[in-house]
């Protein structure tokens, strides 16, 4: 006997469904256009755009930075790292809070760290940044290192620069925040914030230059309870540590500020510190020469990044690198000379 033909819900199906997968892409000009009226989920798009790593992608998100770029550079940068527990997303959130309650756009670019195994990071700060997540005049974007040293991605600055033209006036970049290795931030921002805390050991590290030398200002964070009385204390220690260091900014004193995100103390000192810092380096013209020696930068940063895609995508180039990583480990080559065999065909050229 035939078997009953099949139905779903009494109705006979007609056979095998095909899913046509539609195209969410939005033209460029659109997207344009609803950035600058400051759509999060169309300044979200335009993100991804820039950070994906396909050759039309790359070329449409090129394409809409450049149309962008006449409404960009009207924020404050501030590039926010310190060692992990210092709480730094916990500092962002209270701190982007109050900015955004006082009527100021707030965009946050969070970088987590890469897993150098699988490739993946868990992009949570947004979820513990749920006050500010929620805020209208708040944007939160985490975004992986992806491999990239000094605690930011390789797309930061033209994200800032997206976040500009979507009108937010205030750009605060937190690092991944691994040690004192996160520097590359400080050539993206205009004000290089580092937090830390008490009883850590923060007071002999700060003793070493390393990252010291390129904070415009600390904040001594967790300042309240028990913790106030020392928190006030090792202020006055970064205070007379950074009296004998050289400035991060010509004609500006770098100076070590107590704060509490709990409490919500001290967080109206930094934004005035911020404003002041400003204002001495724009009448100094020290604010306008940093962000032009900061696109020389980003130029000589994307050459490099071009010149090892074009490396790799030569013909039998990745081949021959696998060739002689083999040749490597039985001993045949030095790495000088595995180099020198790679670069033979072009010094020919």
């Amino acid at each position: 006997m035939d078997g009953i033909p099949s139905t779903h819900d009494g109705m006979v199906s007609s056979g095998r469904r095909r899913f046509v997968k539609k195209d969410k892409s939005i033209p460029i000009e659109q997207l344009r256009e609803n950035i600058l009226k400051g759509s999060r989920l169309d300044l979200a798009k335009g993100i991804t755009l820039l950070e994906s790593l396909k050759a039309a992608d790359k070329q449409a998100g090129q394409q809409l930075l450049l149309d962008l770029l006449p409404n960009t550079g009207n924020s404050v940068r501030i590039g926010i790292t310190g060692v992990p527990g210092a709480g730094k997303s916990t500092f962002i959130e209270a701190f982007g809070l109050m900015l955004a309650e006082a009527g100021h756009k707030v965009a946050v670019l969070a970088i987590d760290p890469s897993s150098t195994l699988s490739g993946g990071s868990i992009l949570g700060d947004k979820t513990r940044m749920e006050e500010l997540a929620k805020h209208p005049n708040a944007f939160i974007r985490p975004s992986p290192s992806a491999g990239t040293l000094g605690g930011v991605h390789k797309k930061s600055r033209e994200t800032m620069l997206l976040c500009e033209a979507a009108g937010y006036d205030v750009i605060l970049i937190e690092t991944v925040g691994v040690g004192q290795s996160e520097t590359m931030v400080r050539g993206m921002v205009d004000y290089f914030m580092l937090l830390v805390l008490t009883g850590a050991g923060d007071e002999l590290q700060g003793m070493k230059k390393g990252i010291m030398e390129l904070a415009d200002g600390i904040v001594v964070h967790k300042a309240d309870g028990d913790n106030l009385k020392l928190a006030k204390k090792t202020v006055r220690e970064y205070r007379q540590i950074l009296h004998f260091l050289q400035p991060a900014s010509p004609g500006w004193t770098s100076t070590a500020l107590p704060v509490s995100s709990l409490k919500k103390t001290g967080l109206e000192d930094v934004w005035d510190t911020v404003l002041t810092f400003q204002q001495e380096m724009e009448k100094n013209g020290y604010w306008e020469e940093r962000r032009q020696a900061q696109t020389k930068d980003w130029f000589h940063s994307m050459i490099q990044d071009r010149l090892i895609d074009s490396f790799f995508a030569q013909p039998g180039k990745k081949e021959q690198v696998a060739a002689l990583e083999t040749a490597l480990i039985t001993g045949e080559v030095t790495v000088a000379g595995a180099v020198d065999q790679l670069f033979q065909e072009d010094q020919r050229i």
